[in-house]
């Protein structure tokens, strides 16, 4: 992968707010962490190191595959106090997540190496959890205006400094973004191992089999249809026409029902992951 060039130390960060009447609350609508979750995972780990480091870590209690429910609450936590939080909610949060990310090492014998510090490996996540807002939010809601789009591109900066990513590596501007996104997502190698590690997610093999049944068909349809066509390729997934009509009418069904939800509604469990964890700070107990 290669990590976009820092800016000057001295130099500004050309990030001003477009859109004064700006309202972040606005555009984090719950849903969308379900329907792009898998294949927003499927994009960060394939940058090899990220995959080996979370399939070859030793720290079960973040593993998805043993404790699903744990970690969806880790990483929508994550997600809603990045976006929505106080300095004071950030500081506190990556705290706790490094004190996790410590144990986090690929094995002496993986092929790649991972640390879970390493800035330039957590700035692709970063830019992973923006194009999973950006993209989901305009498949159900339609494009954001020049002015939104940017503005939003500014706020999403602390899906990184939240963890180790230094403001400067953020892309200055969305132009830049873009640049910085397809160069890498060329870039990103799957595996047989990592392959099969992403199928078992897409089929939801860390679930009761009742609900394997009901869930996964529908869950790989919808899995396939946000990932981008490199990765869906590299899966080797199936993908036509028909699929693609199938998938943009779901996205605007679900638009429709959101359009008649109040703001609290349309952004659960985000709001309630974000209540929880004010919760926990409140009475000392752990937050990841």
């Amino acid at each position: 992968m290669t990590a976009p060039q820092p800016m000057s130390q001295s130099e500004p960060e050309p990030r001003p707010l477009y859109a004064p009447d700006f309202d972040v609350e606005d555009h984090i609508v719950g849903i969308t962490a379900f329907l792009g979750g898998t294949a927003n995972v499927i994009m960060q780990l394939g940058l090899r190191p990220v995959a080996y480091g979370v399939m070859e870590s030793d720290v079960k209690s973040g593993n998805v595959m043993v404790h699903p429910f744990k970690r969806l609450r880790t990483t929508l936590t994550y997600l809603s106090v990045a976006m929505l939080g106080t300095e004071e909610e950030r500081n506190a949060y990556r705290l706790a997540v490094n004190t996790s990310h410590r144990h986090i090492r690929t094995k002496p014998t993986s092929p790649v190496k991972y640390n879970a510090f390493d800035p330039k490996l957590q700035l692709w996540v970063a830019a992973c959890l923006y194009f999973g807002f950006v993209d989901l939010l305009e498949k159900v809601q339609g494009p954001m205006d020049e002015a939104t789009a940017d503005t939003f591109y500014a706020h999403s900066i602390r899906l990184g400094t939240t963890l180790q990513v230094r403001p400067e590596m953020w892309p200055p501007n969305r132009a830049a973004f873009w640049e910085f996104w397809e160069d890498n997502l060329d870039n990103l190698e799957i595996d047989d191992t990592t392959r099969a590690y992403f199928n078992d997610l897409i089929d939801l093999k860390m679930l009761p089999l009742p609900v394997r049944w009901v869930s996964a068909k529908f869950h790989r349809f919808v899995v396939a249809g946000c990932l981008p066509p490199q990765i869906r390729q590299a899966m080797y997934m199936d993908w036509t026409e028909g699929n693609q009509r199938w998938f943009d009418r779901t996205m605007k069904i679900i638009g429709l029902g959101l359009k008649l939800q109040p703001r609290f509604l349309r952004q659960f469990p985000m709001n309630y992951y974000l209540w929880d964890m004010r919760r926990r700070m409140r009475k000392g107990k752990p937050l990841v």
